[in-house]
């Protein structure tokens, strides 16, 4: 007997740009064996071998490779005890560093957390490259009161949204599949698929802890304490009801929703949507766009930007907030023009009925990388 077609959608309006490679990709993954649902998210784009701002569910067996290496990035944000008359970003900019390793007790950091040390301890705290950062922001505008004040937040308060994930770690478990099976899935409940799924959910709870600890790191550079609102993953592979059936729930670049309130950020020179998701997720395999989306790739986006821009004006943005990024490609890469609309993006969420916006936040300073990497 034949196995049902999988389900293969693409959440966009017509306005929203969705590049053709991405959605070759997507489909591409819809014809893996044992799939069963493949969804493209607003920020849906090409990615190495798969798309991003996707999640796919599959029956019987999952694929690591459509986790990616970067298992467990995610987004946490934290409420500062610190007013946002008192921000002091360009003072803030000369003097935050967090490159090398934390100066703190990583082994106590982590057993606070309940995760056990890996051996990639040097990289803890560590934001990394790409589209990761930890950014200071404000509150904008509240659409949702009620939402706002169930979280405890304050309209008055500075935030912390830091985006990170597992560093080393996840690129040797990944690299460890890969050398073994390629692209291949692994069956459940075999002892390869179990050593992998161990693997994996070390390094999601790695990645949380190393999100706290750059948290930690961020406080501690600008003389603030606070604490954590939410965290999510998004990108990992977890066992989910789908129907009736169990299947297994690939995220990469989605942000789940059937954990509570998200918060999808833009580039560093837009705005941020702290959103609640609605609906019972099942049409969009219980996941969000988690960003942005890129638009243009990182080649494209610094031969544009060179010609546009200084890297003295990219340290600046529309909002008045900092830029700190040391290394000039990663900083071209990573312009505001190089992203899809963040507003395009969530009003596609709102338009199909999956998430409901409680506030926006504003960039103060936004912490990339202090030293250029060779």
């Amino acid at each position: 007997m034949n196995s049902p077609a999988p389900h293969v959608r693409v959440i966009a309006s017509p306005q929203s740009w969705v590049e053709g490679e991405a959605i070759r990709q997507l489909e591409a993954a819809s014809r893996l064996p044992g799939m069963r649902s493949a969804i493209g998210l607003p920020d849906l784009h090409p990615g190495k071998g798969a798309p991003v701002g996707a999640a796919f569910a599959s029956e019987g067996l999952f694929y690591p490779f459509l986790v990616g290496n970067d298992i467990g990035c995610g987004m946490g944000l934290w409420e500062l005890e610190l007013h946002t008359r008192k921000a002091k970003p360009e003072r803030w900019a000369a003097r935050l560093d967090l490159e090398g390793p934390w100066e703190g007790d990583t082994d106590a950091m982590l057993a606070s957390l309940g995760v056990k040390p890996c051996g990639f301890e040097a990289s803890l705290g560590t934001v990394g490259g790409g589209n990761h950062f930890a950014e200071v922001q404000r509150v904008d505008t509240v659409h949702d009161a009620k939402a706002f004040n169930a979280l405890e937040l304050d309209t008055g308060r500075l935030l912390l949204l830091v985006h990170s994930g597992s560093r080393g770690l996840g690129e040797a478990i990944l690299r460890a599949h890969v050398d073994r099976h390629g692209t291949g899935g692994l069956t459940e409940d075999t002892d390869e698929a179990r050593r992998y799924l161990t693997r994996h959910d070390h390094a999601v709870a790695w990645a949380r802890a190393n999100r706290a600890t750059i948290a930690t790191r961020m406080m501690q550079g600008i003389g603030a304490t606070g604490r954590r609102v939410l965290d999510v993953c998004h990108n990992s592979v977890t066992p989910k009801d789908f129907d009736g059936h169990r299947c297994w729930l690939h995220r990469k670049g989605a942000a789940p929703s059937d954990q509570g309130p998200v918060v999808i950020p833009g580039s560093r020179g837009s705005l941020s949507y702290l959103v609640l998701p609605v609906g019972d997720g099942v049409a969009h395999a219980h996941s969000l766009a988690h960003g942005a989306g890129r638009k243009w790739t990182r080649t494209s986006a610094r031969e544009r930007m060179r010609e546009r821009f200084t890297p003295e004006a990219l340290s600046r943005t529309s909002f008045k907030s900092h830029v700190v990024c040391e290394d000039r490609d990663l900083l071209f890469e990573e312009a505001p023009p190089a992203y899809k609309a963040i507003d395009r993006v969530v009003g596609d969420l709102v338009d199909a009925g999956l998430i409901r916006v409680v506030a926006t936040l504003a960039p103060v300073l936004t912490y990339k990388t202090r030293a250029r990497r060779e």
